[in-house]
């Protein structure tokens, strides 16, 4: 256990030396860093480049193998990016001057519903900048109980959280905590999710880009047991530039039009779940291909994901 805490203890410091030095750096420079650790990882380490190349050719099976090349390189870069930003984030943008940095698209809906006295349910995917959307909600007077799945290295994850709770978020872990979130939802407040994660054999099995995708039941149910909209959203970057971005209202559904007919949960998972991959299809290179989204479903569970094909 300590030369386990010694080891993370020494990532950290490694972790934060890096990090001063992006803050030391102009924007213009750390894109150009990007690119060439973006080439690093892609073309000569080549990591996790079986998962990234299998996704994006059953999710474009049009695209030439040439393009998914570009298209990996480019998400790689896209990942450099974030990080440059959120590292930037809170000595850059301030309520005085965030309108120089973000674009808010089509929000009125949402703004109305987190005014009100019901609560909300902001689910996005790991697309665009995440982490500058929730840092964005809170500077504008919305901050969010955010749920999220802390990071195997402790420090690491301290920092991380020190950054979230900046302009106010309250983080809840994703084991364990479901008595929090129930309280929180039920005192009005807006809670926002990461929903484009395997969620295992036990899942709702839904279609995702033409696939079978096991996804989190637990956000229609919280939706329905506690009469809470679900609004999809993003923060995609815009201008091909770092710390420009556009927060955008992509669909809201409230669960009040589902009716009493059918299989609710199952529905509003489908819904959510096709509301984010058009999302992703906006700006394809600004989505985390690296994860194993897609699994063969278990013996148990082919049936119905044959009846979400």
């Amino acid at each position: 256990m300590r030369v386990r805490r010694l080891l993370d203890y020494l990532v950290f410091v490694v972790a934060r030396v890096m990090l001063c030095i992006l803050q030391a750096m102009s924007l213009d420079a750390a894109q150009r860093l990007a690119r060439r650790l973006a080439w690093l990882c892609g073309r000569v380490l080549r990591i996790r480049a079986s998962v990234i190349e299998e996704n994006l050719r059953h999710a474009f099976p049009e695209m030439s193998p040439e393009h998914r090349r570009r298209l990996a390189r480019r998400m790689w870069e896209h990942l450099f990016l974030l990080v440059v930003e959120v590292v930037h984030a809170r000595r850059t943008i301030h309520e005085t001057n965030w309108r120089e940095f973000v674009r808010l698209e089509g929000v009125a809906p949402l703004v109305r519903a987190m005014l009100s006295d019901r609560p909300v349910l902001i689910v996005t995917a790991h697309f665009g900048n995440f982490e500058i959307g929730g840092f964005m909600l809170g500077m504008l007077g919305f901050p969010t109980f955010t749920v999220a799945r802390d990071l195997d290295n402790p420090y690491l994850d301290q920092l991380l959280r020190r950054f979230r709770r900046t302009t106010g978020q309250t983080i809840l872990a994703k084991n364990g905590q479901f008595e929090r979130i129930e309280a929180a939802l039920e005192s009005g407040a807006t809670m926002a999710l990461l929903a484009d994660q395997h969620a295992g054999p036990k899942g709702c099995w839904v279609q995702f880009f033409g696939r079978p995708a096991s996804a989190h039941k637990a956000i229609a149910l919280l939706s329905l047991d506690h009469d809470a909209p679900v609004a999809v959203v993003c923060c995609q970057r815009r201008l091909d530039r770092p710390l420009q971005f556009e927060m955008r209202l992509v669909a809201m559904l409230d669960p009040r039009e589902l009716g009493s007919c059918g299989d609710g949960m199952r529905e509003l998972t489908q819904w959510y779940t096709s509301k984010l991959e058009e999302m992703i299809r906006t700006a394809p290179e600004q989505y985390w291909w690296l994860h194993r989204r897609w699994r063969e479903p278990p013996a148990g569970r082919r049936r119905q994901a044959a009846k979400a094909a």
